[in-house]
Order: C-alpha cells, then structure tokens, then sequence
C-alpha cells in the first residue's frame, strides 16, 4: 500500500489536513490531459475509419465507435484493440444511414443516432439489436435528423434533434418523456443542437452548432446558464460539436474549426485547451466527437483524421464534503496511473506494456463538415 493511500485512511486532524492539501493540489495541478496514444487510419476494414463522428465507453473500459461514411460502429478495449463491429448501410434493423452519435447507458446497452434514417437503434454492448424508434417529423418523438444522443444516471435518453432546434427525452425503451427549445438565440432556444451530455447530477449540456455557445439546463430542461461565443479566444467557438463530463463535472467540448478541446467547469468557467490543425500526436483535423470514461481518460473523435486519440485527464476535484473527498481521491489515484502511462511514453516504451501503437496513414483531407453539403441537409433530404 502506498503512503499516500495510508495517509487518506489517518484519523482525526491529520487526516483532515491531508485531504485539504490534497484537495488544493488537485484543483490547480495539471488539468489538460496529456497525449498517450492514438490508433486507426483511412479504410474500411477492422481498425480502420471513415469519418468517425462519435465515441462512447462503458462501465468496463470498452470504446465503441461510430462512423458516418462506413454506416458502422466499432468496439474496442481500452488498448484500442479491435473487438467487433456491427452494421451496413440499410433502413432495416441494425442496418445504418450515415450514423452519427451514440452512448452507452449504465446498464450497457448502446443507443446509436441513425441520422439520415431520423431514428435511434439500441443494441447490447455486444451487438444484439434490441428495438428503435423515431421517424422523419416534428411531431413527439420524430426527428429531423438527429446527432447527439446521451443517457443519464436514471437511465433516460436525450436526443439532440438537429433539424428540430430541440432536445428530446425518452426512457430507455423509446418513450417519449418531454422536450425543449425552438430555433432562436435567446435562452433556452436552440440553433442546430449537435451534442448533448449529462452529469452525474442530472444537468444536460447541449452544443449549438448555429450560435457558437453551450447551454445548460435541468434535467427537466430548464434553462440555467450559457457560454461562449464565435471565435478563437479561450471560451469561444467555432463550429462546437461533441460535448462530454468526467466525473468531477468538468465539461469537454470539441471545438470543430478551431481543431482543439477546451475544458470547463460544470458552470462555464474555461480551464484549459490543448490541440491545433495537424496530423501529429495532440493534434485534430475537425476533432467532432469527445468522451470520458470513469478513469477521467478522455477520447476524442477526428472526422477529418480518421482516428481516436486517448488523454490521460488530471480533472480538478468540484463539490462539497464527502463527495468531494471521492472526488480528490480518485483524482489522485488517476493521476498515478496516468503517470505511470506517461513515463513508459517518454522513455519510449508503449503507455501500456502490452501494446504498441498503431501507424495512421495519410489520405485526403475533404471531410464532411455540419454546414455544408451532404451533412446538413436541407429538410426534404433528410426525409
């Protein structure tokens, strides 16, 4: 057992001053996650992407993938080593038309965003189709074409309804449960919603394509705080798409043209940013898809780069009381993990002993891009 665990169990005083120690270092020590490694390249076989969109994980590790262009998903383990695939291009059960989105649920069932088919399949982790719903409309529970799609900690499902300027909420089967917004930039009102995520307190945080800003709201969709604005600068956007919390209720955002990722507080407070324009380790060509999996390693999704890229995360610790102390913690014990990751790296080594990373291949860099043809369509093609 190591010290720093011994001294977390001290009774009394000093344990109380240890957790303070430990809390102001955590929360103004490294919070931009750092490079460990990185796998795929153009194509279509097992490994391979085209135009990946969106990555999710679930409570094992495991990463699954969707791509827009292959009408696929992709699971892989923590390693990025490849497990299976599932789906072909089709308007039948388990088949898919430009996928978007998806999410993993606690339970493990994965929810995929069939954008150009205006539904959401659900599926085992393990591929099993288990039912789907929606259909082109504006009616409840239709879509025009939907992206983002995430699952709270009640197991209910909220759909970010692209051509609706709304958020829809379902439970896990598909019913219906309520919805919020229409098109416009005030608050509460929505321009092309791409991503949606929650917390573990059950805020839902929504992108918006059209304005440049994140929203958040209750999970009931009441409105409670937004930021950002067109731009470059910290805080600023230009073209945001993914949107994804860790544990500690940071929030990830993957800020498309701007080819990086900025971290905030769960309140819009910026932390920090990292990526440019590139092909190199840390870098993003049109970064759209963002994840973090219970061990604070954040995935992140390269439409334009036809790859994932995985960061060890060092997330600040946020809350009150014992739940902060949870917080610190396992901050803490992410953090030597990660640590360990990153020294193999630099002295060369795999970050993890049993595998080595995998080469990425060049290929053109005309990638679909929401805001342009055939992404966003106008709405009697997405029928």
């Amino acid at each position: 057992m190591s010290t720093m665990t011994r001294d977390l169990r001290l009774p009394g005083l000093l344990a109380a001053l240890l957790l303070q120690a430990q809390v102001a270092a955590t929360s103004t020590g490294p919070s931009t996650p750092t490079f460990v490694l990185a796998w795929g390249n153009h194509g279509s076989a097992p490994s391979q992407f085209d135009i990946p969109t969106g990555v999710t994980t679930d409570a094992l590790g495991d990463v699954y993938v969707v791509e827009y262009s292959n009408n696929r998903v992709q699971k892989f383990d923590r390693l990025g080593r490849f497990i299976l695939q599932w789906g072909t291009g089709g308007a039948g059960n388990g088949e898919f038309n430009h996928p978007f989105g998806l999410a993993a649920d606690a339970a493990g069932f994965i929810y995929v965003v069939d954008s150009s088919n205006n539904r959401i399949q659900k599926f085992t982790g393990d591929s099993t189709y288990i039912g789907q719903w929606g259909g082109y409309g504006n009616g409840n529970g239709q879509f025009a074409y939907p992206i983002g799609v995430a699952s709270d900690v009640a197991g209910n499902i909220y759909v970010a309804d692209f051509g609706n300027h709304r958020i829809q909420k379902f439970t896990g089967a598909g019913t219906y449960l309520t919805q919020w917004g229409t098109f416009g930039t005030g608050n509460g009102e929505l321009n092309e919603p791409v991503g949606v995520a929650t917390d573990a307190a059950g805020n839902v945080y929504v992108t918006e394509y059209g304005n440049n800003r994140i929203q958040k709201f209750t999970r009931a969709g009441a409105y409670v705080a937004t930021w950002g604005a067109y731009g470059t600068g910290a805080g600023q956007f230009d073209g945001p798409t993914g949107v994804a919390t860790d544990a500690v209720g940071n929030v990830y955002v993957t800020d498309q043209h701007n080819h990086r990722i900025q971290k905030f507080t769960g309140t819009g407070t910026f932390l920090t940013q990292w990526g440019s324009n590139g092909t190199g380790n840390g870098q993003f060509n049109y970064p759209t898809g963002v994840n973090v999996d219970a061990g604070g390693n954040v995935y992140v999704a390269e439409d334009g780069g036809d790859r994932i890229q995985k960061f060890c995360g060092f997330p600040a610790a946020s809350g009150h009381g014992r739940v902060r102390q949870r917080a610190v913690q396992s901050s803490l014990r992410r953090g030597h993990r990660c640590r360990r990751q990153l020294l193999r790296r630099r002295s060369g080594q795999s970050p993890y002993p049993e595998v080595l990373r995998h080469g990425r291949l060049p290929h053109p860099v005309g990638r679909v891009r929401l805001g342009e043809r055939p992404v966003h369509l106008s709405p009697g093609d997405r029928r």
